[in-house]
Order: C-alpha cells, then structure tokens, then sequence
C-alpha cells in the first residue's frame, strides 16, 4: 500500500525539511502551502528528483472549506492520506499581552490550533478503521515555547502550542484504538525564517547545547515518528530543543 504523506506548510522550513525527507523514503506527497507559488514549484522539483510521486496544494488551513479542499485534491490525486504532518504555523505579530488585540489573537489561535484541529478531522475520516480506513499516523508541530512561556512577547504563541499538547495526547488516546498514531515533537531555536531576523545567531550561545538547531534535526525525529519503527509510540512529545 502506498504511503501518502501530506505535509501542512511542507513547502518551507520545518516542513520542507521533512518533506525533502519523506521524498527519500518513499512516501507520495501532498504539500500545501499558502502563498509563495514559485518556493512551492521549486519544492516539487526537488522531491520529484528524488523519485517521489508528488503534488502542491494551495489553502489556507485556518480556513474550513479550503482544508476539506486540500484532502479532496489529495484524494483525487495521490489517493487517501494514509499519513499527516502539521507543520503549518505561524509565530507572530508578537508583543507583550497587554499590547495584544483580539484580531491578533485570533490569527495566531485560528492557525496553530484551529488548523491542526481541521487538518487532523480529515486525516482521520480517511484513516480510522472505524471509518472503513487502514489506519495512519499524525504528527503535529508544538513548540518548547510551550514549557518555557513565551514572556516579552510571545505568550500568545507559546499559549497556542501549550493548546497543541493538550490536543496531541487527548487525540493519540481517542483514536489509537483505531489504528492511528498521534505523536508530536516540540522544536526549540530552530534557524528557520520562522525565527525574527538575527535571533537564531543570537539564542544560540544561551542554549545549552551552544547552537540553534537545524531543520532536518527536527525532521529527523518526525520521520522517525512516521514509520513503523516507532510502532508503539501513540501520544508522545518529542523535545528538539538543544535541552532548552
């Protein structure tokens, strides 16, 4: 059966890493992005060369009826994710909490969580054997900002991956039943263009392992998630983060 990999935001950073990754390891690939359509061409190129079977889907996974579209162009086109990864995020505007409007708030919660919530409902209608599916596995994308807080500007990202713990091992218990593994990693400083300008160089020499991190250091471990080499690993939360 073939593997049928979507990865949310798998056209830059984190996600691209793994995407590059998964290519390697034989998966077909559904990567959705949001803007950026040249980045995105030039992804598939890349994957492609590297023999995978592969297709670009534009959406926004913050909206509902652009996530049900990119499942139903996946389906059409690879066929029935078998395997998920919520990368798509995003990490700012940021600012102190007294400085924060509700518009903000609401970008950065309807993303982070809203859209891993919507993704991870799709994936499961095609996954769950009690949904006539052959099982599968999610990973999802949280933070080390999650244990650390976020404060001086942040808070309200850190808050939205603390959401995205709490959404990880509630979903692993509700659905390993049903022949789907959800697991999750938690990057640390990763040199992405995530990061503000300058802060990767700058936060490396306080983490304790003295550098930012790399993206195929977090795609490593989600690939390893991914495969039947973690088989019974359901509800787990990956720290990458340098021991910060």
């Amino acid at each position: 059966m073939s593997k049928i990999l979507m990865v949310t935001g798998g056209t830059r950073g984190i996600g691209a890493a793994v995407s590059l990754g998964a290519a390697k390891q034989g998966y077909d690939l559904c990567l959705t992005y949001q803007n950026k359509d040249a980045r995105a061409e030039d992804m598939l190129k890349q994957v492609r060369a590297l023999g995978a079977k592969a297709i670009t889907v534009k959406g926004d996974v913050a909206d509902e009826k652009a996530v049900v579209a990119m499942f139903e162009q996946c389906d059409r086109e690879l066929g029935k994710v078998t395997h998920l990864v919520n990368s798509a995020g995003i990490a700012g505007p940021g600012g102190r909490v007294e400085a924060l409007s509700a518009e903000l708030l609401n970008l950065m919660f309807t993303v982070n969580i809203t859209g891993s919530f919507l993704c991870a409902r799709e994936a499961i209608k095609r996954m769950s054997t009690k949904h006539g599916g052959q099982g599968g596995v999610i990973v999802n994308l949280s933070s080390a900002a999650s244990r650390i807080g976020g404060a001086g500007g942040g808070v309200h990202y850190a808050a939205s991956k603390g959401a995205i713990d709490s959404f990880n091992w509630g979903l692993a218990q509700e659905v390993a039943g049903e022949g789907i593994r959800v697991n999750a990693v938690r990057p640390g400083v990763i040199d992405t263009e995530i990061q503000p300008p300058g802060r990767a160089e700058k936060m490396g020499p306080q983490i304790p392992i003295q550098r930012a991190g790399q993206a195929h250091e977090v795609a490593t471990a989600i690939l390893w998630l991914l495969s039947d080499e973690a088989s019974y690993c359901a509800g787990a939360n990956i720290d990458v983060s340098g021991a910060r």
